[in-house]
């Protein structure tokens, strides 16, 4: 079992320091989801300070987790995180843009909690990693209830280019026939994407 006191002080760290880091609500469903599908191996786009990738490893002994993040500081955290909770030998840290990232592993799930707007980028990239009847699990997908509002009521522009593309990503998801999607108003909004 994981220290519940590292726990608690990475969830500090990340409220202190504005890192974003998983939902309760998400993090329990796809903890869960680990659990009731026998999920061994995951790659992970968007470690931030290692949070996700430590629970997901707690569900069970024989989760072996690929992770990256391009951001130095936050890889740096998380590689302290990784070696406080002694996972150092089941969570393999890429530090590195996961779009120009070679992986050559499979795996059964991936997750994608990245960069919004590449959301698509990083589905397309490592979807040939994907197991047959793996998933693709994307976080974010209701981007802080923005997704719902209408585009005029957003005031930045750049904000209602992100949401564009958030929004275009779930068309994306919804016409790709090779995959079964569904979304789930958990979190912040979860995409479940199996590959039938």
């Amino acid at each position: 079992m994981i220290n519940e006191n590292i726990i608690k002080q990475i969830k500090d760290y990340a409220e202190l320091n504005n890192v974003p880091i998983m939902m309760d609500d998400s993090m329990s469903y796809i903890m869960k989801y680990i659990k009731d599908n026998h999920v061994k191996s995951i790659l992970e786009v968007g470690t931030a300070i290692g949070y996700s990738a430590i629970m997901m490893c707690s569900v069970d002994p024989n989760v072996f987790i690929t992770t990256i993040e391009r951001d130095e500081k936050r890889y740096l955290e998380a590689l302290k995180n990784i070696k406080k909770t002694k996972l150092e030998d089941r969570i393999q840290l890429i530090y590195n843009d996961a779009l120009e990232v070679k992986v050559e592993d499979n795996y059964d799930l991936i997750i994608i909690d990245a960069a919004k707007a590449q959301n698509q980028k990083f589905f397309e990239r490592f979807e040939k990693n994907l197991n047959p009847y793996g998933t693709i699990i994307t976080d974010n997908m209701g981007f802080h209830g923005l997704v719902m509002q209408e585009s005029d009521e957003i005031k930045s522009r750049n904000l209602r280019q992100l949401v564009r593309k958030v929004k275009d990503y779930k068309e994306f998801l919804e016409k790709n026939i090779r995959y079964e999607t569904t979304f789930l108003d958990i979190g912040d909004g979860l995409a479940i994407s199996r590959k039938l």
